[in-house]
């Protein structure tokens, strides 16, 4: 699978720009601030249908604007995909396969498999459990949508829950035949989402680990631990044990949208024990694993976006990485970069064809 054209307008800071891809390696050049990443983010926002970096899609039209429009075309099995993406300000986002609008915009996750590689995943290591947990339902997503659609159903229901628990505490009363009707739902749905979870993570720490100790050329063991309520019970029954709890807080205190991946090194949080270094690396060879378990389920090799990786990076780990790309079977690869000569030096010793943009 690979990206031939890309069309943006009125896209971050991009009032018109149009490129033709080369199907291997592709790098965008220039000085910090031009949007070498806007171009990465806009490729990643035509594959899954919102921005890497903001969640607020209006924001993402460039400044005094009232649109943008996004248009990617794609090969995949020796098939043409147009990918439209467009959204006015004030309106609500549409996305068209083929000149056809989904009914649902979750309907287009795992159609065009991407992965991305960014300075922004420390936030992985740095930030709560939403965000690992968010990483850990995208990864899925993408090679599940049996998976995303309870996902959604889980929210929804979960945000139907805690409007009733606002609205007894609001109203002095409480109604727990309706409340139990919800807890029903969430049991449901949560234990389906955490069977899910549980098999992704078979599948996926030994990948994870494999990928680190190619990458850090170290011995130190590292390890993704899954921490959940449902190891306790069921859901039913946490949810029945902390009623109180949750009127007293208005909002439902346990359940698998508390989950958390715990990201260790030699058995401790790397967050606190973890060099800068080893940080680095735990985080690539999270993404690493990520692109070849998506191309392991779905036997499509996944786009691989580098945001401004190398300019992060020791000289040993971007060895470390070419070589990985080099010898393994990788699709196409779309770099930032600050440095010209310096990315022309690493795509060269990848030996495979590639086109360079200066911004």
């Amino acid at each position: 699978m690979h990206l031939k054209q890309l069309s943006l307008v009125n896209y971050k800071n991009f009032d018109s720009r149009e490129f033709e891809f080369d199907n291997k390696i592709n790098c965008f050049v220039g000085n910090n601030g031009i949007g070498k990443t806007n171009i990465l983010d806009s490729i990643y926002h035509l594959t899954l249908g919102k921005s890497y970096f903001n969640p607020i899609a209006s924001q993402n039209i460039t400044h005094g604007k009232d649109f943008f429009l996004l248009e990617g075309t794609f090969e995949k099995n020796g098939r043409e995909e147009k990918i439209v993406c467009s959204l006015k300000r004030g309106g609500k986002k549409m996305i068209k396969r083929n000149g056809k609008m989904y009914d649902r915009l979750s309907d287009h996750i795992g159609l065009l498999p991407l992965v991305m590689i960014s300075p922004a995943d420390r936030d992985l290591i740095l930030e709560g459990s939403e965000t690992r947990r968010k990483f850990m339902d995208g990864v899925i997503s993408q090679s599940n949508p049996e998976y995303l659609r309870a996902l959604i159903r889980y929210n929804k229901v979960l945000a139907q829950r805690n409007s009733l628990l606002k609205f007894f505490a609001l109203n002095n009363t409480f109604d727990g035949e309706t409340l139990g009707v919800y807890d029903q739902q969430l049991d449901l749905l949560g234990t389906t989402i955490y069977k899910e979870r549980l098999a992704f993570l078979e599948a996926f720490v030994p990948l994870f680990r494999e990928q680190y100790q190619a990458i850090s050329a170290g011995n130190e063991p590292v390890n993704l631990r899954y921490n959940s309520t449902l190891h306790e019970g069921e859901l039913i029954d946490e949810l029945r044990q902390n009623i109180n709890r949750d009127r007293a807080l208005q909002y439902t205190s346990v359940g698998i949208h508390k989950d958390d991946l715990l990201f260790e090194i030699s058995n401790h949080p790397i967050k606190k024990f973890g060099s800068q270094g080893q940080q680095k690396s735990y985080l690539i060879s999270l993404k690493f694993a990520q692109f070849h378990l998506i191309k392991k389920q779905e036997k499509t090799t996944p786009i691989l976006l580098l945001d401004d990786i190398f300019d992060k990076l020791d000289e040993n780990r971007v060895e470390h990485i070419i070589t990985l790309v080099k010898d393994e079977n990788f699709g196409q690869i779309f770099i930032s970069d600050t440095h010209p000569e310096r990315t022309e030096n690493v795509v060269r010793a990848i030996h495979q064809s590639y086109k360079i943009f200066k911004l």
